[in-house]
């Protein structure tokens, strides 16, 4: 799309009680074309539901209804195409359009801005286009959730360490832990419906703040958009924020979210951990160390929530000062919303990519998992006596394994009963990380039949082909 600062200006469309043109400083800096006409087609949007409705209300003619919305068609077209010139002389996407249909059609478009405010205006495509962003980045979150469950149910009965504190805590299912993340970003698709909910609700026809005197029909247009209702305060519908303020929220949780996923496995991928090896599609090398294969898609995801968190606490800011109602701060709201959609969509797409381009060493990993004493917990469960005891019974049991440079199912029966006469043979069932997958049995635990439930829950959800 093009843009382009012209040599004459050209008189405001609010020019009328000005006998001075803006200085050129002044034009620069309060320009924002050159990035609100993103907004463009939810503008045109609402400029044709607007102008069906000062038609049924007999604020416009019909015929002059049909000029503007063949004239804002065509504009589209033009825009879509790649041939309509913005002009930061007129400063912003509502002005660019409304002049350009003025151009093109002549006298009907001025009818256009009747009972309306570039207040009302932008809240209302600043919604839409909200809008639109929320369904995007729930289907890319789906996405993400599918491959996840998809690389479970291609590791089925893989054990792997599970961790506290970053260390050794007690063996889980790999299946279990991608779960796990499964289940975070279903909560953040689940803010982000909630947030949409609240988004959905109509500014159109509340003017600069208080409204008008003509008979306009603000439900007529809110069902024309597809919104919910209008908004009740005229104040509130063109002050408000706190939709984008939310949206900024739920995508920086889900930034964290991914920025967790990234961190374990970029850990995970390194030769000290060894679990994880990315496919060369979705790692990149060393510009002076040939040996190197770096997982730098999850590195710069973990990087990139930073920038989310950003514009989150850059709207909070921008907002916590300002009085009722309009402000021009409000312009400074579109930059942080729109850098952190496409950035949490692009680590979206890019997570999903990952996973489907990952194997997991299941040699290095089985060798791996001795080490830790990760049945310690399972066999405080066993002695079944108060846990208290039980835990200093086996914390003795793992300083002896310590001292002997080895681990609990090393040590004979007469070894730990030298620590306690209550250990009998079948403690070795409980040893071991397989036969301690083997006891978990509480809902939502790590128990085999426990994560194939949640599995086929999942599965059942979406959709998925286990055979695939």
């Amino acid at each position: 799309m093009n843009s382009s600062p012209l040599s004459t200006k050209e008189v405001k469309l609010w020019g009328g009680r000005f006998e001075e043109s803006v200085s050129d400083a002044v034009e620069k800096f309060t320009e924002s074309i050159s990035f609100d006409k993103a907004l463009y087609k939810q503008d045109i949007m609402g400029s044709k539901a607007h102008a069906s409705m000062l038609a049924k209300q007999g604020l416009m003619g019909d015929s002059d209804r049909d000029t503007i919305i063949k004239g804002l068609e065509e504009i589209e077209r033009q825009i879509e195409a790649g041939q309509f010139i913005w002009r930061t002389d007129r400063e912003d996407v509502h002005m660019n359009i409304e002049a350009a249909l003025t151009d093109l059609v002549g006298e009907p478009a001025k009818k256009l801005h009747t009972a309306r405010s570039r207040n009302d205006q932008v809240a209302t495509d600043f919604r839409l286009w909200c809008r639109d962003a929320i369904d995007t980045i729930i289907s890319h979150i789906k996405n993400l959730q599918i491959a996840l469950i998809e690389l479970a149910l291609q590791n089925e009965g893989l054990i792997v360490p599970g961790y506290t504190h970053l260390q050794r805590a007690q063996p889980v299912l790999l299946q279990h832990l991608l779960l796990a993340y499964v289940e975070q970003l279903e909560r953040d698709a689940g803010r982000l419906l909630d947030c949409r909910e609240r988004v959905n609700f109509c500014p159109l026809g509340a003017c600069a703040l208080a409204g008008t005197g003509l008979p306009i029909d603000r439900f007529m247009t809110s069902d024309a958009l597809g919104f919910t209702a209008p908004m009740k305060n005229s104040i509130d519908a063109v002050s408000d924020r706190d939709f984008v303020l939310e949206l900024l929220s739920a995508n920086s949780i889900t930034a964290v979210h991914l920025s967790r996923l990234g961190e374990e496995w970029v850990l995970w991928a390194s030769e000290e951990f060894g679990f994880l090896t990315p496919s060369d599609k979705v790692s990149t090398g060393s510009s002076i160390m040939p040996q190197k294969k770096n997982p730098d898609p999850m590195e710069l995801v973990r990087g990139k929530s930073a920038r989310v968190i950003g514009d989150l606490v850059s709207l909070l800011v921008l907002c916590k000062g300002l009085p009722h109602a309009y402000n021009r701060d409000l312009q400074e709201d579109k930059e942080p919303v729109f850098d952190s959609v496409k950035a949490i969509v692009g680590m979206l797409e890019v997570s999903a990519d990952f996973a489907q381009n990952v194997s997991f060493n299941r040699e290095r990993i089985k060798k791996a998992l001795p080490a830790g004493h990760l049945d310690a917990t399972t066999l405080a469960d066993y002695l079944g006596i108060p846990f208290r005891t039980s835990h200093d019974i086996v914390g003795r049991s793992v300083a002896l394994c310590v001292s002997r440079n080895c681990e609990i199912q090393d040590l004979s029966l007469d070894e730990l009963n030298s620590l306690h006469p209550i250990f009998d043979k079948d403690v070795y069932e409980y040893l071991g990380v397989e036969n301690s997958i083997k006891k978990f049995r509480s809902y939502g635990s790590t128990g085999s039949e426990c994560v194939a439930a949640q599995l086929d829950y999942w599965i059942s959800k979406f959709g998925i082909n286990k055979e695939r």
